[in-house]
């Protein structure tokens, strides 16, 4: 039955087919464009480019009106005899929009209806940058956030939540290298520079067989290959940071870069203003990205694209803190003939973090740790015919992982140094999937996906012996240690991912859609805080820490109303995950060498439904998003052994985004975000101890309160500046208004104990105290460029 379903369209109607195919470009950039249309006008058949821009139209022989199409360009229309196969490659014109056509979407028109993936939203960056943003710097993970089934915590919060699920079940590719923190300046920004990102891809449910690692969701961002016709310059000057974009043409037409620089300076700024001893103090991030890539001939393509950036924080002389991320990326596509599409990466990427205390000179402490990996991923692309693609192929994932390494001084003599063993893991992937169009009414997307991964030498292992009571630490059995040699296999886990996803098209303005997903992860966040920060620790799957597991079961209605004026989707899920990894009461995470015996094996489920309602056309545009989940784990000896709300369980999650476009020079938008608090641990006693009140949870409940809503409203106008006739000088300036009526948003609540009597004004002993990242308004303006 599996081979009939896979092969089926090949099989079916042996007549005289012949295959168009070729790559579908901007025509001012050269720039390939992922998800344009070409169809045959006469018969109503057509597929999409893929993420090279490749596309693959086999149909019976005859004349056809070839037309394609891709949001904001021209369409494109051609009369092609197919009597044999072809090659027609086709560069699209962009479109000078009028006003009443305005559209913020860099999808098809109809994508949300007839496209057979649900759970996944696209965001282009011209929708990004009319987004009200914090000092006016546009930001990707701050925009996804503004999507049904994506929240965090609050500011300050690195990463983000998908539905229900936790920020390190996310797996977040840059030209398809995966970054293990994505933030700069402790979540306020992102490792993406807008200026050099081409397509914003993320997958909440139905995810492909070709992806794998995480339970949550993908976050797939390509960057742009880089202006083949002609020398661009582009960049911005705000409050905080400058950004720097500079793409050309190497050989016009078949070679080009693309070299992307920001750098913030808000220590600079802040020097004069700081005591003598602070103005070395550092705060700042920087971040470069640079792309190459080169058409070889028809049949061969290769790209590079790396990424290098830190941050870098601390008081001249005493602290110091930094972190970062590397990632570098070969690809080569390779087209064996006009149905099957190779394309092979190899990457690596190097996350670090390092953290010292010093003491004139003569104590001090420094810390350091990093995950590494390196990985090969052939893939083809097999199009059997206009109803039917065939996605197949496989990956290799090396782990390297140092937990931390510390050196330190005391009385000016040196400490002998401290390192927690290195962790090694080999992980393997093989995988196809088919996008199956059965009628014009049925489409399904059917794939499964085998993986393992083992754990490997050198290592020295424990068995821990049984806790004493629940949620209590378990110590290592000393006769139980072995010690492995290089390469030497400790432990292999495999999982079988299978995934389904099923369209039924009413007409051509609705459709219902549903998925099944099972995932694996394999390496673990290991953090007992909301949000991941710096000092957070990655760990492989062992001996004693087995992978996780989730499944998801989605539903969702889709429709498109007024001329696909409008744009409405509904979209239920449950998600049952298991073996995730929970904490005992003081657990200690960092330079444990026994940290194994201090967490705990937890199931988790996270329910919920979700509204979207989008204008894409006119004047006004915009978009309502809703969504009212659940998110629960449950783990023995932690609350009764009854599931509870996790740290980032959220009831109501309701964002209301507006464009509006005066003329073509002035510009408005506004962002309301309404969020139901998070759930936090509030003491339920105090212990007297040497006469101070120490707040203490004598019943060790968790998630017991919620700290208050959080709302936000952002404004701000983008004006055009006046762009003169024959001149590709253009500029536009953004002012805005960040948190406009300066509400005190809790991000945390903390208690102060005390047995002393208040002064007038200061807080009651055990009063709660509300901790807010960002409590007043913040007006920001930034100028912005290209020529």
């Amino acid at each position: 039955m599996i081979y009939s379903l896979f092969f089926s369209s090949f099989l079916y109607g042996q007549t005289k087919n012949f295959t168009l195919s070729g790559y579908i470009k901007d025509k001012t950039t050269g720039e390939t464009l992922i998800g344009a249309t070409v169809y045959a006008n006469e018969i109503k058949a057509g597929v999409v480019t893929n993420a090279y821009g490749f596309y693959s139209l086999t149909l019976p022989e005859g004349e056809y009106t070839i037309i394609s199409t891709f949001v904001g360009f021209q369409s494109f229309s051609k009369k092609v005899k197919l009597n044999d196969n072809k090659k027609l490659s086709i560069e699209l014109s962009g479109t000078d929009t009028e006003l009443d056509e305005v559209l913020i979407t860099g999808e098809r028109e109809d994508a949300n209806v007839s496209d057979i993936q649900m759970s996944t939203q696209k965001m282009d960056i011209e929708t990004m940058l009319k987004i009200p943003a914090l000092l006016g710097e546009v930001d990707i993970i701050k925009s996804i956030q503004l999507l049904p089934g994506v929240s965090s915590v609050g500011e300050g919060a690195t990463g983000f939540n998908v539905r229900g699920g936790g920020i390190g079940q996310n797996l977040v590719l840059l030209d398809e290298a995966p970054v293990f923190n994505s933030s700069h300046l402790f979540g306020f920004f992102s490792v993406f520079n807008p200026d050099a990102v081409k397509e914003v891809k993320l997958i909440k449910g139905g995810i492909p067989a070709q992806y794998g690692g995480r339970i949550s969701s993908i976050l797939d961002v390509r960057m742009k290959e880089g202006n083949a016709k002609e020398l661009t310059v582009q960049g911005g000057i705000g409050v905080i940071f400058s950004r720097l974009t500079v793409e050309a043409p190497i050989i016009k037409d078949k070679m080009s870069f693309l070299v992307a620089a920001r750098r913030s300076y808000i220590d600079i700024l802040a020097k004069p203003f700081l005591e003598e001893d602070l103005r070395d103090s550092k705060f700042n991030f920087w971040d470069l990205t640079a792309k190459v890539n080169y058409d070889i001939n028809d049949n061969n393509k290769i790209y590079l694209s790396a990424y290098w950036g830190r941050d870098n924080f601390g008081a001249a002389g005493t602290f110091n803190s930094g972190w970062g991320n590397v990632t570098g990326t070969f690809r080569w596509n390779h087209l064996f003939n006009d149905k099957l599409f190779l394309n092979t990466t190899a990457y690596i990427s190097d996350y670090d973090y390092d953290l010292s205390f010093s003491q004139d000179g003569t104590d001090a402490f420094n810390w350091k740790s990093r995950v590494k990996t390196y990985s090969v991923k052939p893939e083809f692309t097999w199009y059997l015919g206009s109803h039917s693609t065939v996605t197949f192929g496989a990956q290799s994932i090396y782990y390297d992982f140092a937990p931390g390494t510390t050196t330190a001084k005391s009385g000016g003599q040196e400490l002998p140094p401290f390192a927690l063993q290195n962790q090694y893991a080999l992980e393997n992937a093989i995988y196809i999937g088919n996008d199956h169009k059965i009628s014009n009414s049925i489409s399904l997307q059917y794939g499964i996906r085998g993986s393992s991964f083992t754990y490997l030498g050198p290592v020295t292992t424990y068995e821990y012996e049984e806790a004493v009571l629940p949620n209590t630490r378990r110590d290592p059995i000393e006769e139980s240690e072995t010690v492995y040699g290089d390469w030497d296999p400790v432990e292999t886990y495999f999982s079988l991912e299978p995934r389904l996803a099923i369209k039924y098209q009413f007409n051509e303005k609705s459709s219902i859609k549903a998925s099944y997903t099972h995932m694996a992860q394999y390496i673990h966040l290991i953090s007992n805080t909301s949000a991941a920060s710096p000092l957070d620790v990655w760990s492989p799957s062992t001996n004693n820490i087995v992978p996780q597991r989730g499944d998801q079961y989605a539903l969702g209605y889709f429709r498109n109303i007024k001329n696909n004026t409008f744009e409405f989707s509904t979209e239920v899920y449950y998600k049952p995950m298991r073996n995730l990894i929970d904490y005992i009461n003081g657990a200690d995470l960092l330079l444990n060498p026994y940290l194994e015996g201090d967490l705990l094996n937890s199931t988790g489920r996270a329910y919920g439904i979700e509204f979207y309602l989008r204008k894409k056309k006119g004047k006004y545009t915009g978009w309502l998003s809703y969504t009212l989940a659940r998110s629960e784990q449950q783990t023995e000896g932690i609350n009764q052994s009854q599931y509870y709300p996790r740290r980032f369980d959220q009831a109501h999650n309701l964002t209301l985004s507006n464009f509006y476009t005066l003329n073509k020079r002035w510009s408005f938008a506004a962002n309301f975000s309404l969020i139901s608090g998070t759930p936090t641990t509030f003491p339920t006693n105090q212990l007297q101890i040497q006469g101070y009140g120490i707040p203490h949870n004598v019943d060790g409940v968790r998630n017991n309160q919620r700290i208050p809503y959080y709302h936000r409203l952002d404004v701000s106008a983008t004006l055009q500046g006046r762009k003169k006739p024959n001149r590709r000088w253009e500029h536009y300036w953004v002012f805005g208004f960040y948190n406009t009526y300066a509400r005190k948003n809790p991000y945390s609540i903390y208690f102060l104990p005390s047995e002393e009597r208040p002064e007038q004004g200061e807080p009651a002993p055990n009063q709660a105290i509300q901790f807010s990242v960002l409590a007043n308004i913040i007006p920001s303006v930034s100028f912005n460029f290209k020529w």
